[in-house]
């Protein structure tokens, strides 16, 4: 029996279509229900389906107002604000782009891919890294606020294969890769909704993750607005332990964040969460250790999905169909997935593998901007399926176990973090000679990136974290610095950094 899972195609998404348009479909029918939720420190701030939708179009008015044209591509350099789904679903309703980015990113990092995309328009909150000689016109929060006054839009309608929006994730390279969707993107996500989900109508989701991440964008806020739930944001700076006591007061069904915010929430004791159904985790395998844990405080389970960002979710465990702990899930409903091996063929089942999704799935990406090469060298030769890079067996009951990374890629706290790019980054430093980035597990379970560099000698670790803060963003930055006198190689010279891995893992062993 092979490795090959084939639920059969979901019905076709409609023609024309506009991403927007879809997610904000419910409004109308219950204009007051409140659609956002965001959590202050002063209270609860509400919007309703209604003013959610009229915002979202009169905005997407004030941008072709503009004199910005379909196509045109618009930088989001904003942070856990209104203002951010709001710019993001008027931007794709004007029939614009939006390339929504991490407000950790530093001046370096945003001046890159600025140059990259060329935008049109960048929308900006105070504070954050702009590109050093921004070559468009910048909006502040207040500017795109005004916005708003402007005659409503309708969303623009057509293709559903037409780029809709532009999202970064880091490349084997070391150079973050700009992944193109399209409209359609938002129609696959449709097969999570009960695949992993079971996401309902009467929900109240609350998602801890940064807007900008595609796990807290699609799970935190379309998903639910698509689905007609409320969606709950904790305001910019909510620390995991505050998270509880929002959990309780608003009657939250749903939660749902990375492993590593389970833990550090779990440091504390729990309030009764009476409303509370399940836990959705994703981004990193989260510890058999950590869902007992959860369970056993809450009296809830927790579901895992895995994907990436060029396909999101495909792979999850869901309340009517548990995964194993130890799997990743099992392939949702209307999903095409297998395991290949190096002859690009499906293995029998429990042998390892690349874990692939088909190439036909109408939630897999467009395409890497102005990559051809690489957009090619990520499906296997027959063109018949996307390959991700990742390791995995499939057992006779279709659940998919993980082996690891197929590269050097690494996964620190949900962010895949590509090692070449922190290593560039610190061999900048003029003390270090060579640098090798590697992932590394502490004992808390959490996984972290760490640093080890050559140098005549030891450098002092406030002044390499110092060095790494300037250069590269938060979730970037090594949070462990390895003093070595060589690197280990391979016979043709090649960095091993599976060897530095694996002695850290012998380390910790004894």
């Amino acid at each position: 029996m092979r490795s090959v899972f084939d639920a059969g195609p979901q019905p076709p998404c409609p023609r024309p279509f506009n991403l927007a348009a879809h997610v904000l479909g419910r409004a109308d029918a219950d204009p007051e229900k409140p659609a956002l939720v965001i959590l202050g420190p002063g209270g609860a701030a509400e919007w309703g389906y209604g003013r959610l939708a009229d915002t979202v179009r009169r905005s997407a008015g004030g941008l072709r107002g503009r004199g910005l044209a379909p196509g045109d591509r618009v930088l989001l350099r904003i942070g856990n604000r209104v203002e951010f789904p709001l710019a993001f679903l008027a931007a794709i309703a004007a029939g614009l782009v939006p390339v929504p980015t991490s407000a950790q990113l530093t001046e370096p990092e945003i001046t890159a891919i600025a140059a990259e995309i060329a935008p049109r328009l960048i929308v900006a909150e105070p504070g954050v890294a702009l590109p050093r000689t921004p070559s468009c016109p910048v909006l502040d929060l207040a500017a795109f606020d005004a916005l708003a006054a402007a005659d409503p839009l309708d969303p623009e309608l057509g293709d559903p294969d037409r780029l809709a929006y532009i999202i970064y994730t880091s490349g084997t390279s070391g150079t973050p890769r700009a992944v193109m969707h399209a409209h359609r993107a938002i129609w696959a996500r449709q097969m999570m909704m009960d695949g992993w989900y079971g996401l309902k109508p009467t929900d109240r989701l609350l998602h801890a993750g940064a807007f900008n991440w595609t796990f807290t964008l699609g799970t935190g806020l379309l998903d639910p607005w698509t689905r007609g739930a409320t969606a709950l944001i904790p305001a910019p700076g909510t620390a995991p332990a505050d998270l509880p006591p929002l959990l309780a007061a608003q009657d939250v069904t749903i939660f749902a964040g990375a492993p590593g915010v389970y833990r550090q929430m779990l440091r504390s004791t729990l309030p009764p969460l009476p409303k509370l159904r399940h836990g959705l985790s994703a981004g990193e395998k989260m510890s058999p250790e950590v869902h007992a844990a959860w369970r056993a405080a809450t009296g809830t389970p927790v579901f895992e999905a895995f994907g990436m960002s060029e396909c999101s979710t495909f792979l999850s465990g869901a309340p009517g169909h548990p995964a194993p702990v130890e799997a990743l899930g099992f392939p949702q409903p209307g999903r095409r997935v297998a395991i290949l091996g190096e002859d690009g063929q499906p293995v029998p089942r429990g042998a390892p593998g690349i874990i692939a999704i088909a190439a036909s799935d109408p939630g897999l990406m467009l395409g890497y901007l102005g990559q051809p090469e690489e957009t090619r060298a990520r499906y296997s030769a027959d063109g018949a399926w996307f390959l991700t890079g990742d390791l995995g067996a499939m057992g006779p009951d279709d659940a998919v176990t993980y082996l690891g990374r197929g590269d050097d890629m690494m996964n620190a706290g949900g962010y895949r973090v590509s090692p070449v790019e922190v290593e560039a980054a610190m061999l900048a430093h003029p003390a270090i000679t060579e640098a090798a980035a590697v992932e590394h597990r502490v004992p808390s379970g959490a996984q972290v990136i760490a640093l080890h560099y050559v140098a005549a000698q030891p450098i002092p670790e406030p002044e390499l974290a110092d060095f790494a803060a300037a250069r590269l963003a938060r979730y970037k930055c090594p949070r462990i610095f390895r003093f070595e006198t060589a690197l280990p190689r391979g016979a043709n010279n090649k960095l091993s950094r599976r060897a530095l891995r694996e002695r850290e893992e012998s380390h910790g062993a004894a």
